[in-house]
C-alpha cells in the first residue's frame, strides 16, 4: 500500500460572480502506509475537495502528489488505483446489489469466473449475502452503504477515500458501521483516508486526525494530541462535545498571587468578575505569559462543581450560576456562567440540580491550555 505526500496543494474554483474561491489552500500533508487518516471539518472547510485531488478528479493548482514517492498529480483517475465512497451509496436502480459490485470489473474485462468470485468474497467480508439478488430499493440504508463499499474494495485498490460515507444513516447504526469499518481497516491493511464532520467518529477511527478548517489544515495528530493539546483555538473549539470552554482575560499579579483576570481589559473585579489564582506544577508556564492577553482552555471534565463531587485536593474556584442541566445518561453536562462568560462542566448522573442557583466551580489546573488571544495560537 503506498505512502501519499502532499505538497503545497492549492485548489481554487470560480464563483459565480466571476471571484476566484480557494478551497484547498497550501495544504501539505503525508499519510503513512496502511495508515487510516481521519479529515474532519466543518463543511465547506475543502476535505471532499482535497479527497478528489487525491483521487484525481480535480488537479492541483499548483502542487504536488507523490504515491511512494512517484508523482501523481498529472495521471488520470484510473491510473492512479484508488477508489472512493461517497456520502450517498449512487448506486444503479436497475442493477441488483450483485450488479452493482461487479460492475467497475465488468467495465475493466475481468473474466466473468473472477468477477464471481470476488463479488461473493467481498459480500461475504461485508455481511451482504442475502442483498446480492435484490435492487437498491429493496434495501436499508445500511445495505446500500455496504454494497457500495463492496464497489469499491472488490477492484482491491491501493488506496480507499471515504467521503462521509455514514452520514446519511441514523445514529445506531452509523455507529455500527464505525466499529465494522475498524475490524475492516485491520483485514485490509489498507491506506484509508476517511473524512467526516463528526469530531467524535474521527477521533475513534483514525490513527492520527488531520483538523481542516478554510481550506487549510489546523492540525494533524493522534487522536489524543488532537483531544488534550489542540493546536489553536479553532481546534479546542471544534473538538470536543461540548467543545474545550476558553475564557479570555490577562494573566497577572495580585496581592503577590499570579492570578487569571477574566474579561479582557477589565481590572478584577469588574467585567466578567472571573479572577482564578494560578498555581502548583504550571505556575512557571503561567510566568512566561504575565502581562499577555491570552485565552485560558480548559475542557469540561477539567471543571468540578463542588457541591456535586468536592475535588479530592485544593484548587482555585469561582462563583457561577447554573444556566441549564443536560442529562446524557451516565453523565450530566452543566452550563454555567460567571458574568458575560459560559462554561460547561461534565458532571455525574446528577438529575437533583435546579437552575438559577449559585454554585462553586474548581479547576483543575493540569489540564489547562494558554492560547494567544490575538493569533489563537496555542502558547503552552
Amino acid at each position: 500500500m503506498p505512502r501519499i505526500v502532499l505538497e503545497q496543494v492549492t485548489k481554487a474554483f470560480a464563483a459565480p460572480d466571476g471571484k476566484s474561491v480557494c478551497a484547498v489552500n497550501d495544504v501539505s500533508l503525508t499519510v503513512a502506509d496502511k495508515e487510516l487518516l481521519a479529515l474532519v471539518g466543518p463543511s465547506g472547510c475543502g476535505k471532499t475537495t482535497l479527497l478528489r485531488l487525491i483521487a484525481g478528479l480535480e488537479r492541483p493548482e499548483p502542487g504536488r502528489i507523490h504515491f511512494d514517492g512517484q508523482a501523481v498529480h498529472a495521471w488520470s483517475p484510473l491510473a492512479r488505483n484508488v477508489a472512493m465512497v461517497f456520502q450517498s451509496p449512487a448506486l444503479f436502480p436497475h442493477l441488483t446489489g450483485s450488479e452493482n459490485i461487479a460492475l467497475g470489473l465488468k467495465l475493466r474485462g475481468v473474466a466473468k469466473r473472477e468477477i464471481g468470485e470476488r463479488v461473493r468474497a467481498v459480500a461475504e467480508m461485508l455481511g451482504v449475502m442475502h442483498c446480492l439478488h435484490r435492487s437498491p430499493a429493496k434495501l436499508s440504508g445500511g445495505e446500500c452503504q455496504r454494497i457500495a463499499l463492496g464497489r469499491a474494495l472488490v477492484r482491491r485498490p491501493q488506496i480507499l477515500l471515504l467521503d462521509e460515507p455514514f452520514s446519511n444513516l441514523d445514529a445506531p447504526l452509523r455507529a455500527q458501521l464505525r466499529t465494522e469499518m475498524q475490524d475492516l481497516r485491520t483485514r485490509l491493511a489498507m491506506t484509508v483516508i476517511y473524512v467526516t464532520h463528526d469530531q467524535a467518529e474521527a477521533l475513534a477511527l483514525g490513527d492520527r486526525v488531520a483538523v481542516m478548517a478554510e481550506g487549510r489544515l489546523q492540525q494533524v495528530d493522534r487522536p489524543r494530541e488532537i483531544y488534550h493539546a489542540p493546536a489553536n483555538r479553532f481546534v479546542a473549539g471544534f473538538i470536543g462535545s461540548p467543545a474545550m470552554n476558553l475564557f479570555p482575560g490577562t494573566i497577572g499579579r495580585r496581592d503577590g498571587h499570579l492570578v487569571f483576570v477574566g474579561a479582557e481589559g477589565t481590572p478584577a473585579g469588574t467585567g466578567s468578575g472571573f479572577m482564578l489564582r494560578l498555581e502548583g506544577e504550571q505556575s512557571e508556564a503561567f510566568h512566561r505569559h504575565l502581562g499577555q492577553r491570552v485565552l485560558l482552555g480548559f475542557r469540561p471534565e477539567h471543571l468540578a462543581v463542588v457541591e456535586v463531587a468536592p475535588p479530592a485536593t485544593p484548587q482555585p474556584t469561582i462563583t457561577a450560576t447554573l444556566q441549564a442541566v443536560q442529562f446524557a445518561g451516565v453523565e450530566t453536562i452543566l452550563r454555567l456562567t460567571v458574568g458575560a462568560e459560559t462554561l460547561h462542566v461534565r458532571a455525574g448522573a446528577n438529575g437533583a440540580l435546579t437552575p438559577g442557583r449559585n454554585m462553586t466551580v474548581a479547576f483543575d489546573l493540569r489540564g489547562v491550555r494558554v492560547f494567544d488571544a490575538a493569533t489563537g495560537g496555542l502558547l503552552s
